[in-house]
């Protein structure tokens, strides 16, 4: 195992519950990607960020999914684009990404534990 961590560093690593409410074409990113706009409930509003989810989804799977992310990175500007949260996934079987989700529906905004 690589580089382990304390659980206090890993309690600093904000990742809230959000759904994906409008998905467009990211044309200018370097890898297949979407633009998302992702609504995080009342405390925390609307956020958009980039993802990598393209070769796995269609705009109309992701379209009013929820999905983890991480809310306190520094947003980031990834080819003019203003990435606000970092929307986890993990390496899919099948290659590409696969998008990390709540099983059941959950609150908008609630935090992982």
């Amino acid at each position: 195992m690589k580089n382990k961590i304390a659980f206090e560093e890993f309690e600093k690593v904000d990742i809230r519950v959000g759904k994906i409410i409008e998905v467009t074409d990211f044309v200018k990113a370097k890898f297949p990607t979407y633009k998302l706009k992702i609504d995080f409930g009342n405390e925390i509003g609307i956020k958009q960020s980039s993802a990598r989810f393209k070769s796995n989804y269609t705009t109309e799977e992701l379209l009013d999914k929820q999905c983890l992310a991480v809310i306190n990175f520094e947003p980031r500007n990834i080819a003019g684009f203003q990435s606000e949260v970092l929307v986890v996934g993990v390496d899919a079987l099948a290659g590409g990404i696969s998008l990390v989700r709540p099983v059941d529906e959950a609150k908008l905004g609630a935090k992982l534990y």
